[in-house]
């Protein structure tokens, strides 16, 4: 049977001269899509109905296929059809439950999908009707509760889990979905903690359950109380932490990296490419409800920074579920359930000889493939090894990395902001996360500073990627203007480098480290002379970027008061002494006596910045 006819509901084909027979339950859908009671002829009709196997598709696509009119013609029977499901579901009969479960998954999707335009109080009277919306919002909310709570089968969980889901997801815009504000009023948030907290039921819908937490928890979470916000950030529960990392720890994106890692080591050239290509787009597409999940659950909860940090075996994990997976509607999200031995165990195996990572590590792992708490990340007596996975690219070998050293956290995260700076310059520019890269290397920095934390760092990495990144902006100027405000991502970088000049004494680690800072803008003077030429233009001129490129010109004074310092004195050493090009540490030399001879105030009376007067 095609596809065609299995969405209508026929049941096979007949002679030409006769029509073809269609499902009975497509019948009685018919009926229901009619304007008179479906009932009125029939007193078990609802009875009957619900004891069929449920057409989705049918369903579906007869309510996205009536226009607004024509389904305020017919909303007494869907408000009908809506009532009888959620009675259905304090039955005692399971098909009836099962059923009930996907007919509302169908009518949440239908309705609105064909009423995108319509607004929030408009669907749910087309769903349940404005004057009983309240009440069989409740007995909804209380049924769900009731199944998620009780001992029934772990098919009618997953079902629950999905409408909830369906019923969240509908909109594209979370806060625009009026509906949940029932599920605000009846909180199911005890429920959803007491799966992750049962043995065993955790392993099968924990990784629903988290998803569905972390959606429910943005509902308009900067316009009024959400309750759901509140309740999570009071949760002291270990054994429900401790679950909730488990779930985001052996999520997809676990699993993912595991076989990125295994590939990695397989291939390499353009069979590599394509392979890289394949699995961001996979993790893109399939883990951002889990990393969304993480970043609420450290972000509302102080208890979860303790759980982040704690290590645990890494277990080689079954990419595929243990039990069966019950047939459910899809939802947008194709959230899987994590059926697994170690999630149904009450407590982890501990093996010597397994390597320790906790959830961290896993979490710097993964983002290296495609921040929170300042002081655990820079704690020296906290340190790990962490294989970051770096691409191969042509002006660079791939570095072996067998014997990482342990070091503080926040040595992998510079790491991992380094490595995206000189793996994402690209004409499709990624504008927004390189101006978040920048922030959180500021926000490091600024806490190393008023820490005054010496963290032994490859600095001359992070300053030669920096400069690299301008000199891609300068390199592509027309191109990114186009689209983007590139002198507010350089004024960041420029300023980067302000704050070594002028507060580096308080976190670089030693002298010679200042002296590789200014070997590195000497070195990369033309670059600086560059930017400074461009944004010099761009001021002077008249049109939108004036006042950005202004901004670029003033934090380049301290850079400029350096070179142009410098740069006289290395001139003059290479031509006393005949040498066309000076080695680094002729240069170094050369750069430390003029600083010891030179206070660095005298450089600049700007080097002590306004714009960093703020900083504690």
């Amino acid at each position: 049977m095609s596809q065609l006819e299995k969405k209508a509901g026929l049941l096979r084909r007949t002679s030409s001269s006769k029509k073809p027979l269609k499902e009975k339950v497509v019948l009685m859908y018919d009926e229901i899509f009619a304007k008179e009671d479906p009932a009125k002829n029939n007193s078990r009709f609802w009875d009957e109905l619900f004891l069929m196997k449920v057409n989705l598709e049918y369903l579906e696509a007869k309510l996205e296929s009536l226009d607004g009119d024509e389904v305020m013609k017919i909303k007494d029977n869907i408000n009908s059809l809506f009532h009888h499901c959620v009675q259905a579901l304090a039955e005692e009969h399971q098909i009836k439950v099962v059923n009930a479960l996907q007919t509302l998954c169908a009518l949440f999707r239908g309705v609105h999908q064909k009423n995108k335009s319509a607004s929030g109080f408009d669907i749910i009277n087309m769903l349940v009707g404005f004057d009983k919306a309240e009440l069989r919002m409740k007995d909804l909310m209380e049924s769900l509760d009731s199944l998620l709570c009780g001992e029934g089968s772990e098919s009618l969980k997953a079902l629950c889990l999905k409408l909830l889901l369906c019923l969240v997801t509908v909109t594209d815009n979370i806060s625009q979905n009026t509906i949940l504000e029932y599920v605000m009023i009846n909180s199911i948030f005890e429920a959803i903690l007491q799966i992750l907290s049962d043995v065993s039921t955790r392993g099968q819908h924990g990784y629903d359950a988290v998803v569905l937490l972390a959606l429910l928890v943005n509902y308009r979470k900067y316009e009024s109380v959400n309750p759901y916000i509140v309740k999570l950030s009071i949760v002291d529960d270990e054994p429900t932490l401790d679950t909730f990392m488990l779930i985001v720890m052996f999520s997809p994106c676990v699993c993912v990296s595991r076989q990125y890692k295994d590939k990695e080591e397989e291939n390499h050239g353009g069979f590599f490419s394509t392979l890289t290509s394949m699995v961001r787009t996979h993790l893109i597409l399939t883990n951002e409800a889990i990393l969304l999940a993480l970043y609420e659950a450290v972000h509302l909860n102080r208890n979860f920074i303790t759980v982040l940090a704690q290590s645990h075996p890494e277990i080689d994990i079954p990419t595929t579920p243990i039990t069966p997976v019950p047939t459910t509607p899809t939802t947008p999200l194709g959230t899987t359930p994590l059926s697994m031995d170690m999630m149904n165990s009450s407590e982890l195996p501990l093996d010597p000889n397994l390597q320790t990572s906790n959830l961290l590590i896993t979490f710097l792992k993964y983002s290296s493939i495609d921040q929170y708490a300042d002081a655990f990340l820079h704690d020296d007596n906290m340190n790990f090894r962490v294989n970051l996975h770096r691409m191969p690219m042509r002006h660079r070998k791939k570095a072996a990395e067998k014997n990482v050293p342990s070091r503080p956290l926040v040595c992998a995260v510079l790491d991992l902001m380094v490595e995206f700076i000189v793996t994402h310059m690209m004409k499709d520019f990624p504008m927004d996360l390189y101006m978040r890269c920048v922030q959180v290397i500021h926000k490091l920095i600024c806490y190393q500073k008023k820490c005054r934390i010496r963290l032994h760092y490859t600095w001359r990495e992070l300053w030669s990627a920096l400069i690299n990144l301008l000199k891609f902006l300068l390199s592509n100027e027309t191109v990114l203007l186009a689209k983007h405000n590139i002198f507010h991502l350089a004024l960041l970088v420029v300023n980067l480098f302000n704050m070594f000049i002028t507060y580096g004494d308080t976190f670089l680690p030693t002298s010679n480290s200042y002296d590789e800072l200014y070997y590195e803008i000497v070195r990369m003077h033309q670059i600086f002379d560059n930017l400074y030429c461009m944004v010099l233009r761009v001021s002077t001129n008249a049109g939108q970027w004036k006042e950005p490129a202004s901004k670029v010109t003033h934090s380049l004074v301290n850079v400029r008061a350096i070179i142009n310092h410098f740069n006289p004195k290395i001139e003059s050493y290479a031509a006393v002494n005949h040498i066309s090009q000076l080695s680094e540490d002729q240069v170094r030399s050369i750069s430390l006596n003029v600083r010891k001879n030179v206070s660095l105030n005298t450089l600049s009376q700007d080097l002590l910045l306004k714009e960093f007067s703020t900083i504690s």
